[in-house]
């Protein structure tokens, strides 16, 4: 496969340092999600942006165990999919919903997740945007908002078989009309590359 141009992925290393420095901005709750979304739900910047709670609560208002994400919040169809919330995304998100009930006119069916001071909703050009000034704040060349779902896809792609599964659930998980789709997002690794000819 020809070398193409692409967001880098995360270390582990530089998601821990992001999860601190957005701890420290003046959005933390806010900010963290974001961040999560990308990493560990594999949302893109559209779909971040048209997340609306009544796609992860439930008629009582409490937190589901899936994002339920819909064609329209993402790219179309087949990309709308459900999406096991992970448990650090889980808890960012126990925190996001307790400051939207803090304001009496919540609507747990047409509220976005993501707001802005000024708007009820953001766009996926400022998340794009607001993904760019973090990383070059924090000094991650190469690093853009596709970074985090790319990071996603490969973390999953690397661990599904310990989990029984198969690159068509990545697929799944991913949003993905094909196969061949998914493969493009899947960092390689150099070390397993080195390590499986000792296998062979």
């Amino acid at each position: 496969m020809a070398l193409t141009k692409q967001a880098k992925t995360l270390t582990t290393k530089q998601a821990s340092v992001a999860m601190a420095y957005l701890g420290s901005t003046r959005h933390p709750i806010r900010n963290k999600v974001i961040f999560l979304l990308s990493t560990k739900a594999g949302f893109r910047a559209k779909e971040i942006a048209s997340l609306r709670w009544r796609h992860l609560i439930d008629a009582e208002c409490q937190l589901m165990d899936v994002i339920s994400l819909t064609n329209d919040a993402s790219k179309g169809k087949p990309s709308g999919r459900v999406v096991p919330i992970h448990k650090e995304l889980k808890v960012a998100l126990v925190d996001a919903l307790e400051l939207a009930k803090q304001n009496r006119h919540f609507d747990i069916e047409n509220d976005f997740v993501v707001r802005t001071e000024r708007s009820a909703r953001t766009s996926a050009k400022v998340i794009v945007n607001t993904f760019a000034r973090w990383y070059r704040d924090l000094g991650f060349v190469g690093a853009s908002s596709h970074s985090g779902r790319r990071t996603f896809i490969t973390n999953v792609a690397k661990k599904i078989p310990m989990a029984g599964g198969s690159l068509r659930d990545v697929m799944a998980l991913a949003g993905h009309a094909n196969l061949a789709t998914t493969q493009r997002y899947i960092d390689v690794d150099a070390l397993a590359q080195r390590k499986v000819m000792d296998l062979i």
